[in-house]
């Protein structure tokens, strides 16, 4: 290149003629290689098909169901379940796919190969998603893709039927543990209820109101005591006057059998009246009334057997006493004031007794009001967790139930499914290789190459060839031009330089020609 000369459109077509052969063999060589290449390269077929995501068929307000992952997250899950080296290891031994790479190679580097180029798993916009297989058999190549999608719409199926039994097994599981624990609470708050029965809040209000009624005898008891003790003041007084204050004024005839008789039927009397007014209040299961039959009873049997001894004495016997009408009078009227004390005390006596086991009753029932309070606080924490309890049954079973439902839903595949949306064909027609693409770029690879190479000669030489040249680059005015004078040596050497060239160019086109028929064969 000679420096400070502009060049011009006829300069460069000089160069290039100059430089033609330069600029051809790159060209003839770099694209004859890819024209070979382009052709020796195996067609490669794709086939696809397109897979769509169909929402269950009954609506959620119904039906919801357990399996809530996204549907990229499942594809992900899917796809690394089927292209593992289970499935396309079958795959590739039931439709033999690469028979000629399984004699040499491993079959672990085939499938990963496999995985890798030839088969591609990616999302089309909406629910659906696309599956190609690239194989150089069109026929094998919808087969495989056929194969690929029948294997997602089966795991998907397969894989949804296992979470939606694995969420009922889970909850089933939980239910139980959770039945469990409420049947024990359950026996602890039944256990709490009949170890402190009658001492319960709820119990409160009978506990008070048997204290009132109870308060209410006992006050009825001690009038009624303090009326019988009035009572038998009075007789005490009115025996105390019957009573002779000499006692041997007393006739020493008087039989004292007869006194003791009648005062046995007078009491008999009095107990049978008593038994009858307990049996108008109370019932035949009281003590009390018990209490009263018992005396009853022996009262009975005493009379009997004073009947008994009365007739061993003749009349003959005993003596005739004559008593007059003011003294038996007298004598009658004591006998029955000392009865009726003598009933009189047993009363007070029961009474007693009665008011006391009342008073019992009082202090009992008192002491379950008292301990209310604390048996409310310990009752409240137990029932506190057994509400719990119940509500986390209650959830559970309820949430047991939806999944029996949701798995029976998957079973039936009424649930979200894959279904192919655009079924696997075969192709008309290889995707690869693009050989005019293919030619075209090698073509202008070449004529890249020469030129680039053309150009860099011509940047490295500063030959001067024309008038203008020596103008440019000596500035002086050219007097003659001298032709260039070629002796014969000179004029062989050129030709033999030239032929040289040609040749090498051609073995140079041979030899890549060979390497990339290696190469593609190899392949």
């Amino acid at each position: 290149m000679i420096p400070g000369k502009k060049y011009t459109p006829e300069d460069f077509l000089d160069i290039a003629w100059r430089r033609k052969w330069l600029i051809l063999l790159p060209f003839i060589v770099v694209a004859s290689g890819t024209a070979i290449q382009s052709r020796l390269t195996p067609n490669l077929y794709r086939s696809e098909t397109v897979i769509l995501v169909v929402p269950q068929r009954i609506p959620e307000s119904y039906v919801r169901s357990t399996v809530t992952s996204r549907i990229e997250d499942r594809l992900q899950s899917i796809g690394q379940q089927i292209l593992s080296r289970t499935f396309l290891e079958r795959i590739i031994l039931d439709f033999d796919l690469y028979a000629e790479a399984r004699k040499t190679g491993v079959m672990e580097n085939i499938v990963e190969g496999m995985r890798q180029n030839d088969i591609k798993v990616e999302p089309v916009k909406g629910d659906a998603f696309r599956i190609t297989y690239v194989s150089g058999d069109p026929q094998k190549a919808m087969q495989v893709t056929d194969r690929l999608a029948s294997l997602f719409i089966e795991e998907n199926r397969r894989d949804r039927e296992v979470l939606a039994d694995g969420t009922n097994q889970f909850l089933e599981s939980q239910l139980e543990d959770a039945r469990r624990r409420l049947g024990e609470h359950e026996k602890k708050v039944e256990e709490y209820r009949r170890r402190y029965s009658g001492e319960l809040p709820t119990q409160v209000d009978s506990n008070l109101q048997v204290i009132q009624n109870t308060q209410l005898q006992v006050q009825a008891l001690v009038e009624s005591i303090d009326r019988d003790r009035d009572r038998r003041l009075l007789l005490e007084r009115s025996i105390a006057d019957l009573t002779p204050t000499d006692t041997k004024t007393e006739a020493p005839g008087v039989a004292p059998a007869a006194p003791a008789e009648a005062t046995a039927a007078d009491e008999l009397e009095t107990a049978r009246h008593a038994l009858q007014a307990l049996e108008s209040r109370l019932t035949a299961e009281h003590p009390d009334v018990m209490r009263a039959k018992r005396l009853v009873r022996d009262l009975e049997a005493k009379v009997a057997a004073a009947g008994r001894a009365m007739p061993a004495q003749t009349p003959a016997a005993v003596a005739p006493v004559r008593v007059s009408v003011a003294e038996a009078t007298r004598l009658s009227r004591l006998r029955n004031l000392q009865s009726e004390m003598s009933n009189l005390d047993r009363q007070i006596a029961s009474k007693e007794t009665e008011e006391k086991r009342l008073r019992g009753v009082m202090t009992n029932y008192q002491a379950r009001v008292e301990s209310a309070p604390a048996r409310e606080s310990e009752l409240i924490e137990l029932t506190r967790d057994y509400t719990t309890l119940q509500q986390v049954y209650t959830n559970l079973l309820t949430k047991r139930e939806d999944s029996k439902v949701a798995a029976n839903l998957e079973r039936r595949q009424a649930g979200e499914q894959f279904r192919i949306l655009d079924p696997a064909r075969v192709p008309e027609q290889p995707f690869s290789p693009n050989r005019t693409r293919m030619n075209l770029m090698g073509a202008l690879a070449g004529l890249g190459l020469g030129l680039g190479l053309a150009a860099l000669l011509e940047y490295r030489d500063t030959s001067l060839r024309t008038d203008d040249d020596v103008v440019t680059s000596i500035a002086l005015p050219v007097l003659a031009m001298i032709p260039m004078m070629v002796t014969s040596v000179e004029e062989r050497r050129r030709v033999r330089n030239r032929w040289i060239m040609v040749a090498t160019a051609a073995v140079a086109m041979v030899a890549s020609t060979a390497a990339l028929i290696w190469k593609v064969a190899a392949h």
